[in-house]
Formats: structure tokens, sequence, C-alpha cells
């Protein structure tokens, strides 16, 4: 059997997406390990979430720390004393900083609230509905320096009724990300965990092969994995 794969969860709120993923992994096949979740924010509902599943859980804020950076370091130092090797960011409301991201580039993974490339950033369901898109939806991307940039591993769509409005599409689309993101972090902890822990086995177009056949992942997605020769230190 694959071994799992020890992930944190990075949170700042309610939770949701959280909770789908903690279901997800109380499945023994499940490739992934939820062995953390830190909130910014001491009183996030996410954070009650983790101690009722007894995982360990733990608030990092932000405003105790000088700088962005200061503050993602002492976030690097948790993953790593935590033995961590995959990071979700599950309504994560802060932007980390370069260094952070750079270091977890290919091992850090994100849920947005619609189909990038459209709509990166906030306020996406009043934007679709503005647009008057036919379709709306969810998308698992790993992240990248760019905001809402990274490649997609995974998407998911519905039709946008006529009766929507931002509050009831944004009700329907949590609905697909709580299937989506346990699907997506599925595909990405079984390339890592066929690997023992590192991102990639080889560069060129049998490691893209590789993960193609393993994960199931994008050919975008698939190419930044065996770009990405770093270990888990």
């Amino acid at each position: 059997m694959t071994r799992r794969v020890r992930t944190a969860v990075l949170i700042s709120g309610y939770g949701s997406n959280l909770q789908a993923l903690l279901d997800a992994a109380k499945a023994a096949d499940y490739p992934a390990e939820i062995a953390l979740v830190i909130s910014n924010e001491a009183n996030a509902y996410g954070l009650l979430r983790a101690e009722q599943a007894k995982i360990p859980h733990l608030t990092i804020s932000h405003r105790g720390h000088p700088t962005r950076e200061d503050f993602d370091r002492a976030l690097d130092a948790a993953l790593k004393e935590h033995g961590i090797e995959l990071v979700c960011l599950a309504g994560f409301m802060r932007i980390l900083s370069h260094e952070f991201v750079q270091h977890w580039e290919g091992r850090l993974i994100n849920i947005h609230p619609s189909l990038l490339p459209k709509f990166p950033g906030l306020d996406t369901h009043v934007r679709a509905l503005a647009a008057k898109e036919k379709l709306h939806g969810a998308t698992v991307h790993f992240v990248t320096a760019e905001l809402d940039a990274g490649p997609a591993i995974a998407q998911a769509s519905l039709k946008v009724e006529r009766s929507d409005t931002p509050e009831s599409l944004k009700t329907r689309v949590h609905a697909l990300e709580h299937v989506l993101y346990p699907e997506a972090l599925a595909k990405v902890a079984s390339a890592l965990g066929e690997n023992g822990g590192l991102i990639v086995i080889a560069s060129g177009s049998e490691a893209i092969q590789f993960f193609r056949q393993q994960a199931g992942l994008p050919r975008r997605a698939i190419e930044l994995l065996a770009m990405t020769r770093r270990g888990m230190g």
C-alpha cells in the first residue's frame, strides 16, 4: 500500500474544507494523513474540528510577527517540527511570502472558488454573476508566487442558474469543493508517496508519463513536478 503522506492544513476560519479532508483521511487507504492543523486566528472554528478529530493543532498569529516573512518562518518551523511533507491551504486568509512559497513549491496546494484562470482573487461569485458566466466552480491548484496562478490539479463545475445569488452560488460551489479537494489531495499525495517523499524521481518525459499514470494530474501540473528537484529538507 502507498504510504500516507504527512499533510498539514492551514486555515483561518470555519474549516468546512478542512472537515472534508479530515473525513476523507479516516479511510485507511487514503494516501494523505492529516497530521497538523494551523490557524492564524485563535478563534477559528476549524481548530475545534481538529481537536474533535484528535489532530495536533496550533495557532500562529500573524499579529505577533513584525513582517510577513517572520510569520512565514514561524509557519515553516512548525511544519518542519511536525515532519510535514505536504501543505493544503483551506480558507487560509494570508498571502504567503515568496520565500515560503519557493521552499514548498510542488508541495503546497490551495482550493479556489472559481474555474481558474477566471476570477483569481476575492469576490469570485459576485464577479461570475456579473460576467453572466454559464459555468462556475472550483479549482485545486499548486501555489506559486503569482496569486491563484499555479498549475491546476483538478476542477469541478456547475451550471449557473438564473435564480442564483452570490450567496446561493457560494453554497453550491462549497458543496463541490468538499468533494473536489479530497480527490485532488489524494492525487498529489499518491504521487509523493510513490516516490518516498520526494517530488520527482527523474526529469523529462519518463517522469511526466509516470505522474500521468500514477496520479492522473494534468500535464501543466506534472511538468511543474518534473522540474522541481527538491527533497523534503
